[in-house]
Order: structure tokens, then C-alpha cells, then sequence
């Protein structure tokens, strides 16, 4: 597993006005991505739980395909970021924390028919119901927080 390091905190224009306007646009276009590809869907995420469509299963790999690619691109010709700081990329050690982290992780996205990221598009696209299920992953997130250090890591 890999994980990008990079810095927290820049003094320069990550702190502007015109850069989060910048990230803002980006999201909003993600979001829009998501709702058009269908993959916020309830029923198409119902149909990859149940194998019964490719669609979730092809977007998911082309998202894996297109990560490795990307983060091969990164590293041999030494790409930087938009403020112009280096990517490191480092090794993450796997652990069994990762099965039980990933189960749960499934679980809850199989019950909800919802994963993270597409929690706010849902909002975003009127399925304010979805409120709960994002009330619920800040729950999970804060009691990861507490429980971190009895966890396996």
C-alpha cells in the first residue's frame, strides 16, 4: 500500500482565496462526475454487492488501472504538486488491522449503499437522507480516533 506525503501546511498559495476556490471547483466537478457515472447510485452499488452488473466492478477497476499508472508517472518523472512541492510516495507495511478496517468498510457500504466519498454528491443531488449515513462515518471517524491506540496496526 502506498500513501502521499506531503506537507500540511504551505505559506504560499495554499492559503489564498483563489486556491480554495481552485479545490472547491475541483470538487464540485468530482461530484458531478460521480452523479453522471452513476456510481452514487444505490441501485447500481446494490447490483455489485448482489454480482449482478459489471458497471460498479468496471469504474472501480479503471480507478485502480488509473491510480497505478498515475503513481508510476509521479514517481519517474518526479511530479510536483500545484504549489510546486516534490510527491513522496512511500511504502505502507499491510497488517491485519487493513482486513478488519476493509470488512467493516464493506459492510457498512453494502448496507448504506453509500462509501465516503460520494456521501456529500448524494446530499448535493437531494438525497438528504444521506444525512444520517455521513452523521454515522463522523461518528465511526471520531470513535477510530479513541479506540486508535487498542486497535491492530
Amino acid at each position: 500500500m502506498l500513501h502521499i506525503n506531503t506537507p500540511t501546511h504551505s505559506s504560499k498559495e495554499s492559503d489564498s482565496y483563489p486556491s480554495f476556490l481552485k479545490y472547491l471547483l475541483a470538487g464540485i466537478l468530482f461530484g458531478i462526475l460521480l452523479v453522471k457515472a452513476e456510481v452514487i447510485s444505490w441501485f447500481r452499488i446494490q447490483e455489485m454487492f448482489r454480482l449482478q452488473s459489471f458497471h460498479m466492478f468496471g469504474v472501480i477497476g479503471t480507478a485502480v488501472v488509473t491510480g497505478l499508472v498515475s503513481i508510476r508517472l509521479i514517481k519517474r518523472f518526479n511530479v510536483k504538486t500545484i504549489e510546486g512541492e516534490p510527491i513522496r510516495i512511500e511504502d505502507k507495511k499491510f497488517n491485519k488491522g487493513h482486513i478488519y478496517g476493509g470488512l467493516l468498510f464493506g459492510f457498512g457500504w453494502a448496507v448504506t449503499g453509500a462509501c465516503p466519498g460520494p456521501l456529500f454528491a448524494l446530499i448535493g443531488s437531494g438525497a438528504t437522507a444521506v444525512g444520517v449515513v455521513l452523521l454515522s462515518a463522523l461518528l465511526g471517524t471520531w470513535t477510530y480516533g479513541l479506540l486508535r491506540e487498542k486497535l491492530p496496526h
